[in-house]
């Protein structure tokens, strides 16, 4: 039997359709793009996609493997894939695909995004994308709910990271032409222009809907990687300065720097400093801060030991080692290091403005903790700030204070400790100590008096050109204080002095903040900067009008129906009416092909090159063959009598058209309405 007289239930070969369940399974996939990548996830998941369709070929020849599909693409596109993330697959690989399956997605939780694109985080998504592909060509017997694991693959991609705007219109549409493709050849009148319709509403709603934080996985679910048990630098400080000549890590860069940070230190019990537990595995890269202008620099350092390595505040990437990081404070750690690494680090510089001694203070995710204060010391923090209320004047008040009133000691008997025994000491009675007690000091009664304030323990960058290879010594640890700053994010400060610009070219913070700092006066010599405008009085919200509301939303569900029910009817009523324009034989062609479309449009076979007389044959109504017949007769004169057609047979071709509508018409109201909307 020919292709065209194929009966209508007939079932479609699966390779057209598993081609278009394949593409459902890969979109989704695709769409974990912002965690990964573009570029990482193609060729995973484009080798899935190959070796599900070769299973389903495999099967179609080999009759035998037949019931055996799934396993067969199963193993093939788990083969595959191995191949494409690992090489040539070994017993060690293929334990890492398994374990794949559980511990790959928590890595990705567990890290910055973009993820750094390894096999060992990326396997969850081609191995979802393997699992979508087959079971949905199994599901190819039932049409209807191929496209469940598709759907089921990009709920989960969207819980990562929802994509919007252009993304968002491009998977809409993809959707769309996927659910078309397969589904046309089954129900082609009743499925095209529904599914397209609706899935350039859905492209559109997806890029007119602007959702100010969509869920993600990452930021609502935590999954800190857990810390080891390590020696905090704090605990350092005194004996590195006893040994001040002991190099500790080099490094060549291309910007300036005026210190390297090891750890950010928030929490504090009256006792201990201690980190935060916001580590994450470091990603591909981390963006600018989106609140100042920023500029990225890049330094090579060769760092012998220790588990912390030397960073800057807003790392931007790191190569040559995979660290942790606490995005808050940019500190940078490698738990299982062993032995010297060298790795090479890029940051990004704020571009601080004059505005800077002015500013007023955040306190967004300003870190607290105090502990059992002394009395005394809360009497010591009000004098130092001369009672002004928290500004980062105050701040710097607060670093003249204690630059003027206390003395660094660099040598003898050393001071150690920085709980508030160890402090209170410093500030009342020896009044002498190293960068632990100024910065710890500094931190606590920042606090006291409002100011948010972390501490951070480092070194100070010794004073060499910029781009000349630097070795930095014991000597120059340094522990400072750091307050956060409107604008301008956490701005580190020196109390005790110590810390040194890159040769002649400090940062642009640094000199911004030492400009700020020759500025200052005592607070009795200079008035508080005003207030900030009070924030204007929200007006109240009108109230919520339903009926309105009820309104819009019937007309948003109902108008995309109405226009995909409208498309099809009128365009063949512009059709119909263009092809009654025409004259001479033209005219009676076109009555043909209008009785031929009315014809196929219910239900009839139409082959190519068929004529009237062979529908006529193929119809049993009596009453369509006579009118079938006369249309025969018709297109004879016209076509092959040389004399043409006149507008007599070009009005009884179409009295044939009438004929045959006529009797149409008096068909079951379902066969009219499914003939309505058929695209023939």
């Amino acid at each position: 039997m020919a292709d065209g007289d194929r009966p209508v239930n007939t079932p479609s070969p699966v390779r057209i359709p598993a081609v278009w369940v394949l593409l459902a399974a890969a979109i989704p996939g695709l769409l974990f793009a912002p965690v990964f990548g573009l570029r990482p996830l193609l060729l995973p998941v484009g080798a899935v996609l190959v070796a599900c369709y070769a299973a389903v070929e495999l099967c179609l020849r080999v009759k035998a493997l037949q019931p055996w599909r799934p396993l067969v693409a199963a193993v093939l596109g788990f083969l595959a894939l191995c191949v494409a993330m690992f090489g040539v697959p070994s017993v060690g690989n293929l334990g890492t695909m398994v374990s794949g399956v559980t511990d790959s997605w928590q890595l990705v939780v567990q890290s910055t995004w973009p993820v750094r694109p390894g096999a060992e985080a990326m396997l969850f998504v081609p191995l979802l994308v393997l699992l979508a592909a087959v079971i949905g060509i199994e599901l190819l017997r039932w049409p209807a709910t191929a496209l469940l694991p598709g759907i089921a693959v990009l709920v989960v991609s969207q819980a990562f990271a929802a994509v919007s705007g252009t993304m968002a219109v491009v998977a809409a549409l993809g959707f769309a032409v996927v659910a078309a493709g397969l589904y046309i050849p089954r129900w082609p009148g009743l499925m095209l222009v529904p599914t397209v319709v609706l899935g350039v509403v859905g492209a559109a709603v997806g890029a007119l809907i602007d959702v100010d934080e969509p869920y993600s996985v990452q930021r609502n679910d935590s999954a800190q990687v857990p810390l080891p048990r390590t020696i905090s630098p704090l605990a350092e400080v005194a004996a590195r300065l006893g040994k001040p000549d002991t190099p500790v890590f080099s490094y060549t860069t291309d910007g300036p720097v005026d210190r390297w940070r090891l750890v950010v230190l928030t929490r504090f019990n009256g006792v201990t400093w201690e980190p935060s537990d916001e580590y994450r595995r470091l990603g591909a890269q981390l963006g600018p801060p989106a609140d100042a202008a920023s500029v990225r620099y890049s330094a090579r350092i060769q760092a012998p030991t220790g588990q912390w390595l030397p960073s800057q505040g807003l790392p931007a990437s790191v190569t040559g080692a995979a660290p942790l990081i606490d995005p808050a404070t940019g500190a940078l750690l490698l738990p299982d290091r062993q032995g010297a690494v060298e790795y090479d680090l890029s940051w990004w510089e704020p571009q601080a403005d004059e505005k800077l001694p002015d500013a007023a203070l955040s306190s967004v995710d300003a870190p607290g903790g105090l502990g059992v204060i002394p009395p005394d010391i809360q009497e010591l923090a009000a004098t130092a700030t001369g009672g002004m209320r928290p500004s980062f004047r105050t701040a710097l008040l607060l670093e003249k204070y204690l630059r003027d009133n206390y003395k660094v000691v660099t040598g003898g008997v050393l001071p150690t400790g920085s709980g508030w025994p160890q402090l209170r000491d410093f500030l009342v009675q020896s009044k002498r100590g190293t960068s632990e007690q100024f910065a710890a000091s500094y931190v606590a009664m920042a606090r006291i008096v409002g100011i948010p304030a972390r501490l951070a323990v480092g070194y100070r960058a010794p004073r060499t050109p910029v781009g000349a290879e630097t070795i930095v010594h014991n000597r120059d640890i340094l522990v400072w204080p750091e307050v956060a700053v409107a604008g301008f994010g956490w701005v580190p400060l020196d109390p005790a002095g110590g810390a040194g610009g890159a040769g002649p070219a400090p940062s642009r913070l640094a000199q911004i903040t030492a400009q700020a700092r020759d500025k200052v006066q005592p607070p009795d010599k200079v008035p508080e900067p005003p207030l900030p405008p009070p924030p204007p009085v929200p007006l109240p919200d009108p109230p919520f009008d339903y009926p309105k509301a009820v309104l819009w939303a019937i007309i948003g569900l109902v108008g995309p129906v109405l226009l995909a029910l409208l498309v099809v009817p009128v365009t063949k009523i512009v059709r119909s009416l263009r092809r009654r324009r025409r004259t001479g034989a033209d005219g009676v062609v076109a009555a043909w092909w209008e009785a031929r479309d009315l014809m196929r449009a219910h239900g009839s076979r139409i082959t190519p090159g068929m004529t009237p007389r062979d529908l006529a044959r193929a119809t049993s109504d009596a009453s369509i063959v006579n009118a079938l017949r006369g249309m025969a007769g018709q297109l004879d004169v016209a076509l092959w009598s040389g004399s043409g057609a006149d507008d007599h047979a070009v009005a009884s071709a179409w009295a044939e058209v009438r004929q045959i509508r006529r009797t149409l018409a008096g068909r079951t109201w379902g066969a009219r309405l499914r003939a309505v909307f058929a695209i023939r």
